[in-house]
């Protein structure tokens, strides 16, 4: 008998891979996905603890989802909390809503059968309490050993994790205590994965990873490799057309990755690479151990191995100490880098890092003015270069059918957004599609036929 799962994913997109595997290692159980957490048989929160007020975001859910489960009468709802907040916060979970069934950290998704298994196995308590089932260990084991192959196909972009974890410390980060220390997978293991992702019809890869340009995977020969030397390999599989990367760290670039992104036409001209303030001040107090002048460096050697890389980044506005000086800094890095696309926020302190525990805060007012005047010249330079490319024809990879009949959707190198009309037929396939007109979230375009009008799709 097929029973319905509902996964409701926040934050970062490795927890859309973790939700992915997590419906992956249910699965064998009967599980099936469903679009709605009405009638299911088991609602997963993947949580994040990034962004601000996260908790209050889940227990927020959580009540909504109390009463479905009071109100299920075709079986039991079994409710778990999964991801970053589950890690940080277990203990609080289940005495704030004693109805929730399962708890479980980012690291032991894979023992979700046992878990499902034994809150079989255990009646639910009185008063529509739950199972009580709490998992937030940091086993010794990789998780990764022991997920299933995939169980549904990827589609022509798939994310694929390489990296989990973290050992920078920066002080307004909860990541290296939600998510563990660095660990890279086996580089023959994310080989296999990778062509098997390729064989099921991928076209573009997202490498992802906490640091992910920390990788140092076990190499097939028994060394090791940087995130460079797999993306080499990775280039060698016949139809892989696009690599990506996220997220990674100014002080984990080095000089094979620069190279790589000259040498590797599938290494997509587009990084994201947070800086998080232009100020070397805030910089130390934030413990991100680079300088803005270092950042800069890294910045032109990108450019200098390729020319059309464009920069992504993140920034914190706000954070404790920062003056009107610190600021008007970031303000001049953005202006030197120019800056396609960035996420930006104001500080927010998360409970238990080194940074919430500083006095010299901002006033939230100021803090807030400065965020919105930051911005305002990133949501402008994002235009810009969005306006930019009408009149260029861009290799877009379609990826599915757009809303209208006879659209199809696709993204250029630069992660955008890019209609056209074409034939369904060129899903999974690059093609030359000539701008014509842009807005701050998409681009739409003309399809450039190759000969007669069928050829683009032959």
């Amino acid at each position: 008998m097929t029973k319905k799962l509902y996964i409701k994913t926040y934050g970062c997109q490795m927890n859309v891979y973790d939700s992915a595997r997590m419906a992956d290692v249910l699965a064998p159980l009967g599980f099936s996905p469903s679009d709605t957490p009405d009638g299911a048989d088991m609602v997963i929160l993947n949580t994040c603890h990034i962004r601000e007020k996260a908790e209050e975001k889940v227990f927020s859910e959580l009540g909504r989802l109390r009463p479905l489960k009071s109100a299920k009468t075709d079986g039991d709802m079994i409710i778990a909390v999964a991801g970053c907040v589950a890690q940080a916060e277990g203990a609080e979970i289940m005495r704030r809503a004693p109805y929730v069934d399962i708890v479980l950290g980012p690291q032991t998704y894979h023992r979700l059968p046992e878990m499902v298994a034994r809150a079989a196995r255990t009646a639910p308590g009185p008063d529509g309490k739950g199972r009580g089932i709490l998992d937030t260990d940091f086993p010794a084991e990789a998780k990764f050993d022991f997920l299933p192959t995939e169980s549904v196909a990827p589609g022509v972009s798939a994310f694929l994790s390489i990296q989990e974890g973290c050992d920078k410390f920066c002080t307004f980060c909860v990541v290296p205590y939600t998510r563990g220390a660095e660990y890279s997978r086996p580089a023959a293991a994310v080989m296999v994965e990778a062509r098997r992702l390729v064989a099921a019809g991928a076209r573009e890869l997202n490498l992802l990873g906490q640091n992910v340009n920390a990788y140092h995977g076990e190499a097939p020969d028994g060394g090791t490799w940087g995130l460079a030397q797999l993306a080499y390999a990775l280039a060698e599989i016949p139809g892989l057309e696009r690599i990506r990367y996220t997220t990674s760290h100014p002080r984990d670039v080095d000089d094979a990755l620069i190279q790589a992104h000259g040498d590797l036409a599938q290494l997509v001209p587009f990084l994201h690479l947070p800086v998080q303030s232009g100020s070397d001040r805030i910089l130390e107090a934030m413990n991100r151990k680079h300088t803005a002048a270092h950042y800069l460096t890294l910045i032109d050697r990108f450019r200098a191995a390729r020319s059309d890389i464009v920069f992504s980044s993140d920034f914190i506005v706000g954070f404790p100490g920062e003056r009107d000086e610190d600021f008007r800094a970031t303000m001049d890095l953005v202006e030197e880098v120019g800056f396609v696309q960035a996420f930006s926020f104001r500080y927010s302190p998360r409970p238990g890092t080194p940074a919430a525990n500083i006095e010299d805060k901002v006033p939230d007012n100021l803090a807030q003015a400065r965020l919105l005047e930051l911005q305002d010249v990133l949501e402008r330079r994002q235009r810009a270069f969005f306006a930019g490319m009408i009149g260029r024809t861009l290799p877009v990879l379609f990826e599915k059918p757009g809303r209208h009949e006879g659209q199809l959707i696709g993204r250029s190198p630069y992660l955008q957004g890019v209609h056209a009309l074409a034939d369904p037929r060129l899903i999974g396939t690059i093609q030359p599609v000539h701008i014509t007109d842009a807005t701050l979230q998409s681009l739409g375009g003309d399809l450039v036929l190759v000969g007669d009008e069928t050829a683009n799709a032959a």
